[in-house]
Protein backbone atom coordinates (compact mmCIF):
# COMPACT_ATOMS: atom_id res chain seq x y z
CA UNK A 1 0.00 0.00 0.00
CA UNK A 2 1.32 3.93 -1.16
CA UNK A 3 1.76 5.77 1.93
CA UNK A 4 -0.05 8.66 2.29
CA UNK A 5 1.30 11.92 0.61
CA UNK A 6 0.96 13.55 4.16
CA UNK A 7 3.07 11.25 5.87
CA UNK A 8 5.34 11.65 3.54
CA UNK A 9 5.92 15.79 3.82
CA UNK A 10 7.76 16.51 7.35
CA UNK A 11 8.52 20.14 7.70
CA UNK A 12 9.72 19.26 11.18
CA UNK A 13 12.66 16.79 8.96
CA UNK A 14 13.23 19.09 5.81
CA UNK A 15 11.87 21.49 3.84
CA UNK A 16 13.44 19.79 0.94
CA UNK A 17 11.45 17.31 -1.56
CA UNK A 18 11.81 16.13 -4.81
CA UNK A 19 8.60 15.39 -6.55
CA UNK A 20 8.04 13.15 -10.07
CA UNK A 21 4.82 12.78 -11.90
CA UNK A 22 4.60 10.56 -14.82
CA UNK A 23 2.30 10.33 -18.21
CA UNK A 24 -0.26 7.17 -18.01
CA UNK A 25 -0.13 4.63 -20.99
CA UNK A 26 3.23 5.60 -22.14
CA UNK A 27 1.31 9.24 -23.29
CA UNK A 28 3.24 11.45 -24.58
CA UNK A 29 4.02 14.85 -21.84
CA UNK A 30 6.63 16.09 -24.77
CA UNK A 31 8.60 14.74 -27.54
CA UNK A 32 8.03 13.25 -30.67
CA UNK A 33 5.71 10.53 -31.61
CA UNK A 34 7.55 8.24 -33.63
CA UNK A 35 4.82 6.11 -34.93
CA UNK A 36 2.79 9.14 -35.94
CA UNK A 37 5.35 11.69 -36.37
CA UNK A 38 3.34 14.39 -34.06
CA UNK A 39 5.52 16.52 -32.46
CA UNK A 40 4.57 17.21 -28.51
CA UNK A 41 7.70 19.49 -28.25
CA UNK A 42 5.37 23.30 -27.67
CA UNK A 43 4.35 20.92 -24.03
CA UNK A 44 7.45 21.24 -22.68
CA UNK A 45 7.07 25.17 -22.95
CA UNK A 46 3.50 24.74 -20.83
CA UNK A 47 5.16 22.81 -17.89
CA UNK A 48 7.88 25.24 -17.54
CA UNK A 49 5.72 28.09 -17.66
CA UNK A 50 3.30 26.74 -15.40
CA UNK A 51 5.78 25.93 -12.94
CA UNK A 52 7.78 29.04 -12.74
CA UNK A 53 4.42 30.67 -12.68
CA UNK A 54 3.35 28.42 -9.55
CA UNK A 55 6.44 29.50 -8.08
CA UNK A 56 5.92 33.07 -7.54
CA UNK A 57 2.16 32.47 -6.44
CA UNK A 58 2.70 29.40 -3.84
CA UNK A 59 5.30 30.09 -0.70
CA UNK A 60 7.47 27.21 -2.33
CA UNK A 61 10.38 28.04 -4.24
CA UNK A 62 11.92 25.20 -7.10
CA UNK A 63 15.43 24.80 -6.98
CA UNK A 64 15.40 22.21 -10.11
CA UNK A 65 13.43 20.58 -12.53
CA UNK A 66 14.04 18.61 -15.78
CA UNK A 67 10.56 18.49 -18.39
CA UNK A 68 11.58 15.14 -20.43
CA UNK A 69 9.61 13.20 -22.81
CA UNK A 70 6.84 11.57 -20.82
CA UNK A 71 7.59 12.79 -16.84
CA UNK A 72 8.85 15.83 -14.55
CA UNK A 73 11.42 15.69 -12.47
CA UNK A 74 11.07 18.98 -9.86
CA UNK A 75 13.12 19.58 -6.43
CA UNK A 76 11.13 21.81 -4.36
CA UNK A 77 11.60 24.08 -1.15
CA UNK A 78 8.66 24.85 1.35
CA UNK A 79 8.99 28.57 2.86
CA UNK A 80 7.00 27.90 5.66
CA UNK A 81 8.41 31.05 7.25
CA UNK A 82 7.16 33.29 4.22
CA UNK A 83 3.72 31.99 4.15
CA UNK A 84 3.20 32.65 7.92
CA UNK A 85 4.82 36.46 7.57
CA UNK A 86 2.29 37.62 4.45
CA UNK A 87 -0.39 39.41 4.90
CA UNK A 88 -3.89 38.33 4.52
CA UNK A 89 -4.29 40.82 1.84
CA UNK A 90 -1.63 39.23 0.37
CA UNK A 91 -2.45 35.70 1.18
CA UNK A 92 -5.83 36.14 -0.79
CA UNK A 93 -4.50 38.08 -3.52
CA UNK A 94 -2.21 35.41 -4.34
CA UNK A 95 -4.76 32.96 -3.80
CA UNK A 96 -6.98 34.96 -6.29
CA UNK A 97 -4.35 34.28 -8.78
CA UNK A 98 -5.15 30.34 -9.06
CA UNK A 99 -8.54 30.83 -8.25
CA UNK A 100 -11.64 32.72 -7.65
CA UNK A 101 -12.21 32.69 -4.03
CA UNK A 102 -15.68 33.31 -2.60
CA UNK A 103 -17.69 35.96 -2.28
CA UNK A 104 -16.83 37.46 1.07
CA UNK A 105 -12.34 37.01 -0.37
CA UNK A 106 -13.65 38.91 -3.36
CA UNK A 107 -15.58 41.93 -1.51
CA UNK A 108 -12.20 41.85 1.15
CA UNK A 109 -9.73 42.55 -1.87
CA UNK A 110 -11.87 45.18 -3.32
CA UNK A 111 -12.03 47.03 -0.15
CA UNK A 112 -16.08 46.70 1.00
CA UNK A 113 -16.82 47.00 4.99
CA UNK A 114 -17.67 43.68 6.24
CA UNK A 115 -19.15 42.61 9.37
CA UNK A 116 -18.20 40.51 12.62
CA UNK A 117 -19.84 37.45 11.35
CA UNK A 118 -18.20 37.75 7.80
CA UNK A 119 -14.58 38.72 9.06
CA UNK A 120 -15.03 35.39 11.13
CA UNK A 121 -15.56 33.66 8.46
CA UNK A 122 -13.35 35.04 5.87
CA UNK A 123 -9.78 34.83 8.57
CA UNK A 124 -10.72 30.87 8.42
CA UNK A 125 -11.13 30.89 4.69
CA UNK A 126 -7.26 32.58 4.59
CA UNK A 127 -6.27 30.67 7.80
CA UNK A 128 -6.83 27.43 4.79
CA UNK A 129 -5.29 29.79 1.96
CA UNK A 130 -2.50 29.97 4.18
CA UNK A 131 -1.53 26.98 4.73
CA UNK A 132 -2.43 25.52 1.24
CA UNK A 133 0.00 28.05 -0.52
CA UNK A 134 3.01 26.30 1.43
CA UNK A 135 1.56 23.19 0.82
CA UNK A 136 3.39 20.75 -1.78
CA UNK A 137 0.45 18.54 -2.65
CA UNK A 138 -2.01 22.00 -3.44
CA UNK A 139 1.46 23.10 -5.78
CA UNK A 140 1.82 19.83 -7.62
CA UNK A 141 -1.89 19.38 -7.84
CA UNK A 142 -2.48 23.30 -9.74
CA UNK A 143 0.38 22.13 -12.12
CA UNK A 144 -0.30 18.71 -12.75
CA UNK A 145 -4.48 19.56 -13.55
CA UNK A 146 -3.77 22.63 -15.60
CA UNK A 147 -1.50 20.77 -17.61
CA UNK A 148 -3.55 17.53 -18.01
CA UNK A 149 -6.49 19.58 -19.13
CA UNK A 150 -4.42 21.67 -21.90
CA UNK A 151 -2.95 17.88 -23.14
CA UNK A 152 -6.45 16.51 -22.85
CA UNK A 153 -7.92 19.57 -24.64
CA UNK A 154 -5.43 19.43 -27.46
CA UNK A 155 -5.64 15.68 -27.81
CA UNK A 156 -9.51 15.99 -28.00
CA UNK A 157 -9.54 13.06 -25.55
CA UNK A 158 -10.90 12.92 -21.97
CA UNK A 159 -9.54 10.75 -18.92
CA UNK A 160 -6.62 10.83 -16.90
CA UNK A 161 -3.32 12.35 -18.31
CA UNK A 162 -1.11 11.42 -15.03
CA UNK A 163 -0.32 8.11 -14.02
CA UNK A 164 -2.33 8.76 -9.98
CA UNK A 165 -0.59 11.34 -8.05
CA UNK A 166 2.66 12.42 -8.00
CA UNK A 167 5.66 10.99 -6.09
CA UNK A 168 7.62 12.27 -3.91
CA UNK A 169 11.30 12.02 -1.57
CA UNK A 170 12.00 13.89 1.67
CA UNK A 171 15.90 15.24 0.90
CA UNK A 172 16.69 15.32 4.47
CA UNK A 173 20.62 16.46 4.74
CA UNK A 174 22.52 18.76 2.05
CA UNK A 175 24.38 15.53 0.61
CA UNK A 176 20.58 13.94 -0.20
CA UNK A 177 19.95 17.40 -1.68
CA UNK A 178 22.97 18.08 -4.03
CA UNK A 179 22.62 14.49 -5.21
CA UNK A 180 19.14 14.98 -6.40
CA UNK A 181 19.72 18.38 -7.29
CA UNK A 182 22.29 16.89 -9.93
CA UNK A 183 20.31 13.47 -10.56
CA UNK A 184 17.63 15.72 -11.89
CA UNK A 185 19.80 18.09 -13.97
CA UNK A 186 21.18 15.45 -15.60
CA UNK A 187 17.91 13.58 -16.45
CA UNK A 188 18.72 14.93 -20.50
CA UNK A 189 21.80 13.51 -20.40
CA UNK A 190 21.36 10.35 -19.40
CA UNK A 191 18.46 10.05 -21.73
CA UNK A 192 20.64 11.11 -24.66
CA UNK A 193 17.71 14.11 -25.06
CA UNK A 194 21.39 16.61 -25.11
CA UNK A 195 24.98 16.57 -25.14
CA UNK A 196 25.93 18.96 -22.56
CA UNK A 197 23.80 20.81 -19.60
CA UNK A 198 23.89 23.90 -21.47
CA UNK A 199 22.17 22.46 -24.60
CA UNK A 200 19.50 20.42 -22.37
CA UNK A 201 16.12 22.38 -23.17
CA UNK A 202 13.50 23.11 -20.43
CA UNK A 203 16.02 22.41 -16.94
CA UNK A 204 17.06 24.51 -14.38
CA UNK A 205 20.72 24.05 -15.32
CA UNK A 206 19.95 25.81 -18.67
CA UNK A 207 18.69 28.41 -16.95
CA UNK A 208 21.90 28.61 -13.89
CA UNK A 209 24.11 28.74 -17.04
CA UNK A 210 22.61 31.23 -19.13
CA UNK A 211 22.05 33.62 -16.12
CA UNK A 212 25.72 32.89 -15.00
CA UNK A 213 27.02 33.44 -17.97
CA UNK A 214 25.34 37.71 -16.56
CA UNK A 215 26.97 36.78 -13.15
CA UNK A 216 23.77 36.86 -12.43
CA UNK A 217 21.43 33.80 -11.03
CA UNK A 218 17.85 33.23 -12.13
CA UNK A 219 14.85 35.38 -9.91
CA UNK A 220 12.48 32.30 -10.60
CA UNK A 221 14.85 29.97 -9.03
CA UNK A 222 15.67 29.47 -5.08
CA UNK A 223 19.37 31.09 -5.16
CA UNK A 224 22.86 28.95 -4.48
CA UNK A 225 24.29 31.16 -1.41
CA UNK A 226 27.24 29.44 -0.83
CA UNK A 227 28.17 27.38 2.33
CA UNK A 228 26.38 27.30 5.51
CA UNK A 229 27.29 29.87 7.80
CA UNK A 230 25.67 32.21 10.31
CA UNK A 231 23.59 33.95 9.83
CA UNK A 232 22.41 31.56 6.86
CA UNK A 233 20.68 33.62 4.40
CA UNK A 234 17.70 31.81 2.53
CA UNK A 235 19.02 29.75 -0.73
CA UNK A 236 20.60 26.48 -1.37
CA UNK A 237 23.58 26.05 0.99
CA UNK A 238 26.47 25.54 -1.85
CA UNK A 239 28.86 27.40 -3.77
CA UNK A 240 26.84 27.93 -7.60
CA UNK A 241 30.62 27.38 -9.76
CA UNK A 242 31.32 24.04 -8.00
CA UNK A 243 28.12 23.03 -8.24
CA UNK A 244 27.66 23.61 -11.69
CA UNK A 245 31.11 22.45 -12.06
CA UNK A 246 30.36 19.00 -10.45
CA UNK A 247 27.67 18.86 -12.76
CA UNK A 248 29.85 19.11 -15.77
CA UNK A 249 32.09 16.25 -13.79
CA UNK A 250 29.37 13.88 -13.62
CA UNK A 251 27.86 14.56 -17.21
CA UNK A 252 31.07 13.42 -18.69
CA UNK A 253 31.13 10.16 -16.01
CA UNK A 254 28.63 9.06 -17.27
CA UNK A 255 28.75 9.30 -20.63
CA UNK A 256 30.05 6.99 -23.10
CA UNK A 257 31.73 9.02 -25.65
CA UNK A 258 33.56 11.14 -23.14
CA UNK A 259 36.36 10.42 -21.20
CA UNK A 260 35.84 10.55 -17.07
CA UNK A 261 37.84 13.04 -14.76
CA UNK A 262 37.79 14.17 -11.77
CA UNK A 263 38.12 18.47 -11.92
CA UNK A 264 40.40 19.67 -9.00
CA UNK A 265 37.19 22.26 -8.22
CA UNK A 266 34.64 19.77 -7.71
CA UNK A 267 36.38 18.33 -5.04
CA UNK A 268 35.93 20.25 -2.29
CA UNK A 269 31.92 19.95 -2.53
CA UNK A 270 32.44 16.09 -2.23
CA UNK A 271 34.99 15.80 0.35
CA UNK A 272 32.96 18.34 2.94
CA UNK A 273 29.60 16.36 2.37
CA UNK A 274 31.75 12.90 3.02
CA UNK A 275 30.79 11.10 -0.82
CA UNK A 276 32.83 9.04 -2.34
CA UNK A 277 33.83 10.36 -6.35
CA UNK A 278 32.64 6.39 -6.86
CA UNK A 279 29.68 6.71 -4.27
CA UNK A 280 28.66 10.34 -5.72
CA UNK A 281 28.58 8.64 -9.38
CA UNK A 282 25.78 6.17 -8.21
CA UNK A 283 23.77 8.43 -6.33
CA UNK A 284 23.61 11.29 -9.39
CA UNK A 285 22.93 8.57 -12.16
CA UNK A 286 20.49 5.78 -9.96
CA UNK A 287 19.19 8.13 -7.22
CA UNK A 288 15.44 7.16 -7.74
CA UNK A 289 16.27 3.34 -7.99
CA UNK A 290 18.30 3.73 -4.97
CA UNK A 291 15.70 5.44 -2.70
CA UNK A 292 12.42 4.74 -2.55
CA UNK A 293 11.47 7.00 0.01
CA UNK A 294 13.06 9.98 2.41
CA UNK A 295 16.88 10.12 1.51
CA UNK A 296 19.69 11.40 3.64
CA UNK A 297 22.73 9.94 6.34
CA UNK A 298 21.89 7.12 8.64
CA UNK A 299 20.77 9.66 11.52
CA UNK A 300 18.84 11.97 9.29
CA UNK A 301 17.27 9.00 8.49
CA UNK A 302 16.85 7.37 11.90
CA UNK A 303 15.28 11.26 12.89
CA UNK A 304 12.98 11.11 10.28
CA UNK A 305 11.23 7.67 10.96
CA UNK A 306 10.88 8.49 14.49
CA UNK A 307 9.12 11.57 14.14
CA UNK A 308 7.27 10.08 11.49
CA UNK A 309 6.36 6.91 13.46
CA UNK A 310 8.13 4.34 11.29
CA UNK A 311 9.54 1.18 12.53
CA UNK A 312 11.15 0.21 9.35
CA UNK A 313 14.19 2.65 7.92
CA UNK A 314 13.87 1.80 4.37
CA UNK A 315 16.88 1.61 2.29
CA UNK A 316 19.10 2.18 5.30
CA UNK A 317 21.86 -0.35 3.89
CA UNK A 318 21.85 2.01 0.44
CA UNK A 319 22.44 5.37 2.83
CA UNK A 320 25.24 3.36 5.01
CA UNK A 321 26.51 1.99 1.67
CA UNK A 322 26.54 5.67 -0.29
CA UNK A 323 26.59 8.08 2.31
CA UNK A 324 30.14 8.05 4.18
Amino acid sequence: MATPRKSQISLADTPYYHCISRCVRRAFLCGKDALTGRSYEHRRDWVESKLLQLARIFCIDVCAYAVMSNHTHVVLHVDRRKAQRLTDKAIVLRWHKLFKGTLLSQRFVQGESLDGAELAALQGRILIYRKRLSDISWFMRVLNEGIARQANREDECTGRFWEGRFKSQALLDEAALIACLAYVELNPIRAKAADLPEQSDYTSVKARIESAKKGKQPSTLMRFVGHPRKPMPKGLPFELRSYLELVEWTGRCIREDKPGYIASDATPILERLDISPVNWLSLATSFTKVFRGAVGKEQALTTYCQHQHRKRRVDLSNSQALFI
